[in-house]
């Protein structure tokens, strides 16, 4: 089950007079009670996300052409701001919340992601958007991040799976890589080493922003040393996790020889490109990496010029990660709101978005025989996981100030290189 400990809850970004501000945003309609222009539910609804990528892009055109189908009176303003796992979201959003002028809805993970918000009392109980059949069909481990305090204030829209690494079948094969013979993370460094030595880029990655390789020493951590340690990790024990954390830090130092000679300037999507041209050998990242392979159509077929195994180490984990929406307080739109909340909830969105952006839907009565073999074959290894646990990187496993001191613990990490010194900076952060 998803680990939904309580950590210390401070109010991280939204100060205390930023709470103050908030609470008087209820009373800045006119005094006769006419609500200020789209209030009541006219005007734009505003869509904040970063889906600008590939099968990501295609799978919220997806979700937005459904939801237009049934409220054609609603005109929605798709408002993008690119950044890899919510680099330029969160800052943006934050802003616009402390000035009293939050978007109609936006993108984010649920879970310990959503806690600056509750903390400040800036989101609605959405709890009304379920019908009886969306609370019954959706898993209760997605409803439980969906309420980090006992309310429900988010819509989970989908469920990726983390710990997959993609590989180019051709490449693998031409370097004589057994897939089948990688058991641990420390295998699948020497697999690296016969990519490279076969003439392709072993792990195509981007360092550009720190939570690629944050992530990637997520997995290897849970692969060295199992979900337990992981997550003792996130209860903040890193002091008795010094070996363990130093042991991880090092095979990614070792991994780093084999990253694209471009990591340092590229996206997630254009290091993942290097799969789908050959140029690379294998890729690790959530399942919407999926969603770019599938959008090259039949000159790109899974299981015959791509396929993926758990990421060694974890076949029985599902590393979660999550998209939802929300209701901000004083909401510019609240009907449209409401209604979009409401549509993302359902059957028909989720069967929708899903297949396209290489996700799996959160509710069990979804139909999936439209879905692709991949997404059949990632529900296959929820169903058959025992452990499930959620990610850092992606904003459900700490709160965000600790995710952020993280985040720039990696990013020095992926200019020095250094074991000692982040598994020092790690375990002071806690």
């Amino acid at each position: 089950m998803v680990d939904t400990r309580t950590l210390t809850r401070r109010r991280y970004v939204l100060t205390t007079a930023t709470l103050g501000s908030l609470a008087l945003a209820g009373c800045t309609d006119d005094e006769d009670g006419d609500d200020d222009d789209g209030a009541g539910g006219d005007g734009d609804l505003e869509i904040v996300h970063w889906w600008t990528a590939g099968g990501e892009e295609e799978a919220l055109t997806a979700l937005l052409d459904g939801f237009g189908e049934e409220h054609p009176e609603i005109e929605i303003e798709n408002n993008p701001e690119p950044g890899g796992a919510g680099a330029a979201i969160d800052a943006a959003i934050q802003t616009r919340v402390i000035d009293q002028d939050p978007p109609s809805t936006f993108q984010i993970w649920p879970g310990e992601a959503l806690r600056p918000y509750t903390d400040a009392d800036a989101l609605e109980d959405v709890s009304h958007v379920y019908d009886e059949d969306a609370e019954d069909a959706y898993l209760e481990s997605v409803l439980d991040a969906a309420s980090p305090e006992g309310e429900v204030v988010s819509v989970p829209i989908n469920i990726h799976r983390l710990n997959n690494v993609f590989y180019n079948v051709e490449a693998v094969d031409d370097a004589g890589i057994d897939v089948d013979d990688i058991d641990s993370p420390e295998d699948l460094l020497d697999a690296f080493a016969a990519a490279d030595d076969a003439g392709y880029t072993g792990l195509a990655q981007q360092t550009q922003e720190p939570w690629g390789v944050l992530q990637l020493w997520e997995v290897v951590f849970t692969g060295q040393h199992g979900v337990d340690a992981f997550e003792s990790f996130l209860a903040g024990e890193t002091a008795d996790l010094e070996d363990e954390i130093h042991e991880s830090l090092t095979l990614v130092e070792e991994y780093s020889e084999y990253f694209n000679e471009d990591a340092g300037s590229v996206g997630w999507d254009e290091a993942n490109a290097d799969v789908i041209t050959g140029d690379a050998a294998f890729h690790h990242n959530g399942d919407w990496a999926a969603g770019q392979y599938q959008a090259e159509g039949d000159d790109f077929e899974y299981g015959e010029d791509w396929d993926y195994i758990a990421f060694p180490g974890t076949d029985d984990v599902y590393t979660m990660v999550m998209d939802s929406f929300v209701m901000p307080s004083n909401n510019p739109t609240p009907d449209a709101t409401e209604a979009f909340l409401t549509y993302c909830t359902s059957v028909d969105a989720q069967e929708r978005f899903n297949p396209l952006k290489g996700s799996i839907p959160p509710r069990t009565d979804v139909p999936t025989d439209e879905f692709p073999d991949f997404s059949q074959d990632q529900m296959d290894d929820f169903e058959a996981s025992s452990e499930q646990t959620v990610s850092i990187a992606h904003g459900s496993g700490l709160n965000p100030e600790q995710s952020s001191e993280v985040e720039e613990t990696f990013a020095v990490f992926t200019d020095n290189w250094d074991p000692d010194e982040t598994t020092q900076e790690l375990i002071d952060i806690f």
